[in-house]
């Protein structure tokens, strides 16, 4: 089997990308950082590249809105842009998480339609930074990261987070086209819209969306920050669930390298 490499941006406001690299390499892949400035001037060569990551953190400030200004600089050099689209038509994966998820929304790469956008992430319900360990139910869909997952506990940490739709039309046609790919849960697994369970107030409590491929994955919560079972802070309490001290949030990673691994 081909090794998987991964790229993971670092920069600008960017703060989880050493968590990435090393749930990357974790789950078998060769990891190379590079910085934003790199990657906007058109240096950063992405043939040998088969996941590109972007973490979650607060990139230029959230000036102007969450991932608004890093998703602008992509947009104003056209050739980059393209190379990101032509980066999935040729089978790789792409992930963000956080931040990285509010990036690749507003670059078009999730909830676009043929008639533009159809979705945004606004500011929290609660209209207050949200942060705390939250489950997470996972539907059946498309994506790669998610496969053969049925719920997964993972920390949130944002101020906007709530997915807001263009019409409910839009958002139904997600769930018909399996690309919702997590859905907050309550204590019982059950899907929910109540707060504190769902912390951001996203109708039918969408976490996370992929593309119509299942290879493009964006999500509000940290899988990077459950690498290991002591990392939730009740971890004592899990050992005999999790004896092997593998944390919930490493098998999106292992599920992507895998995929990449079988198919590039």
């Amino acid at each position: 089997m081909t090794k998987v490499n991964a790229l993971v941006l670092h920069g600008y406001g960017i703060n989880c990308e050493r968590e990435m690299a090393l749930a990357c390499k974790l789950a078998g892949a060769n990891v190379e950082r590079a910085h934003a400035h790199d990657f906007f001037s058109g240096n950063v060569d992405l043939s040998g590249t088969h996941l590109l990551v972007f973490p979650g953190g607060f990139s230029f400030g959230d000036a102007l809105g969450a991932g608004k200004v890093f998703a602008n600089r992509i947009k104003a050099v056209h050739t980059l842009r393209q190379r990101l689209h032509d980066f999935v038509d040729q089978g790789h994966c792409i992930l963000g998480v956080c931040n990285g998820f509010q990036i690749l929304v507003k670059l078009g790469l999730l909830a676009h339609g043929e008639k533009g956008p159809v979705a945004g992430l606004a500011p929290n319900a609660s209209s207050r930074y949200e942060n705390r360990w939250v489950t997470h139910a996972i539907p059946e869909s498309k994506c790669v990261f998610t496969t053969g997952i049925q719920s997964v506990r993972l920390p949130i940490r944002h101020a906007e987070g709530r997915l807001v739709f263009r019409s409910d039309e839009d958002r139904k046609q997600l769930f018909a086209s399996r690309q919702v790919a997590l859905q907050y849960a309550d204590g019982d697994g059950r899907v929910t819209e109540q707060y504190p369970d769902n912390p951001n107030g996203t109708e039918d409590g969408i976490a996370g969306i992929c593309d119509s491929t299942g290879r493009v994955l964006g999500m509000m919560a940290h899988p990077e920050a459950a690498l290991y079972a002591f990392n939730h802070p009740q971890w004592t309490r899990q050992q005999t669930k999790k004896p092997d001290g593998v944390g919930e949030g490493r098998q999106l990673f292992t599920n992507a390298i895998n995929y990449l691994e079988t198919h590039i």
